[in-house]
């Protein structure tokens, strides 16, 4: 198959599988807390990241990689997956996912006040525009386009998704810092999280009352939110002929994610929630069409939390 097709069909798999992942969230915080949820979460992703690892003929760089650079990972690691993902399911925990997804889908203007804080680079007109309709559209969603009912607000959940885009663009300001292999760096930051995050999930909430059900569902959280669909993004990069074109595909996700909640949560997507994300979106929009005219932003893929 053609480079350029092969490229679309990885990302689309790859946009397809993050707009699943929203509701995937909200039902596994029914069977268990968002510690319990990061650490097995974790463990099914480094378990994904290992296979493929083995599957890319890869798995001799990744101890050389650890030695030469432990604290690196660590550091890495207690970011994302720890820090994050726990404020992040906590998040999720407190708000309807059809608000938690928008608001965390600003990590990248989040990036831009990052990078001109920590790395000194000039934030342009271009930029401040995005970032005006982003969170622009933050406040049209927290309060659901009501300014008369600013006291019933959830202010912890909206902070702490807010809190969570800081976080994921300071895990990849750090990443550049670093020329190892993508997919071994997110095998060791699992991994090397996995001796602390097993034993304290296990400590606060005795996972042998979790059903089946919720094991299914975590699994399916690691599995695709924090493991396989990165690589099939990252493949879809590595083959496309056009970045722009495969990159602007991410933002289909967010709207597939408000159908799919409606659909298999009944959640209610107000119109004040969508007209909120289409102002991030367009946001974001700004940013994408400036940067085709400099330099990609590290890790453009994500999401992530893009979810």
């Amino acid at each position: 198959m053609e480079r350029g097709r092969l490229a679309i069909l990885y990302a689309l798999a790859a946009v397809l599988l993050w707009s699943t992942v929203a509701t995937a969230f909200k039902i596994t915080l029914q069977y268990m807390p968002p510690l319990t949820m990061v650490a097995f979460a974790s463990l099914a992703s480094a378990a994904v990241l290992f296979g493929v690892l083995v599957w890319q003929r890869k798995l001799p760089q990744a101890l050389p990689l650890l030695r030469k650079h432990p604290a690196y990972f660590f550091m890495l690691g207690a970011i994302n997956p720890a820090v994050y993902y726990l404020i992040l399911f906590q998040a999720y925990n407190l708000l309807p996912a059809s608000q938690a997804q928008p608001l965390n889908y600003t990590w990248a203007i989040a990036l831009t006040i990052l990078a001109a804080v920590v790395l000194k680079q000039k934030i342009r007109k271009r930029d401040w525009s995005a970032c005006i309709l982003g969170y622009a559209g933050v406040v049209i969603i927290a309060t659901q386009g009501s300014f008369s009912q600013l006291g019933e607000l959830n202010y912890l959940g909206i902070g702490l998704a807010l809190i969570s885009t800081f976080l994921w663009a300071g895990y990849w300001i750090l990443n550049t810092k670093h020329a190892g292999d993508p997919v071994v760096t997110l095998f060791w930051c699992f991994t090397l999280m996995l001796p602390i995050l097993l034993p304290l999930a296990w400590y606060f909430h005795d996972g042998s009352h979790i059903p089946w059900q919720g094991w299914v569902a975590v699994s399916y959280v690691g599995v695709f939110e924090m493991g396989i669909t990165f690589v099939l993004w990252l493949q879809a990069m590595r083959l496309s002929t056009n970045a722009s074109t495969v990159s602007n595909l991410i933002f289909v996700s967010p709207f597939i994610s408000l159908v799919l909640l409606a659909t298999f949560l009944d959640e209610e997507i107000t119109f004040a929630t969508v007209s909120g994300l289409l102002l991030i979106v367009v946001g974001l929009l700004i940013q994408q069409w400036r940067r085709k005219e400099s330099s990609p932003p590290p890790a453009a893929a994500h999401n992530a939390d893009l979810v």
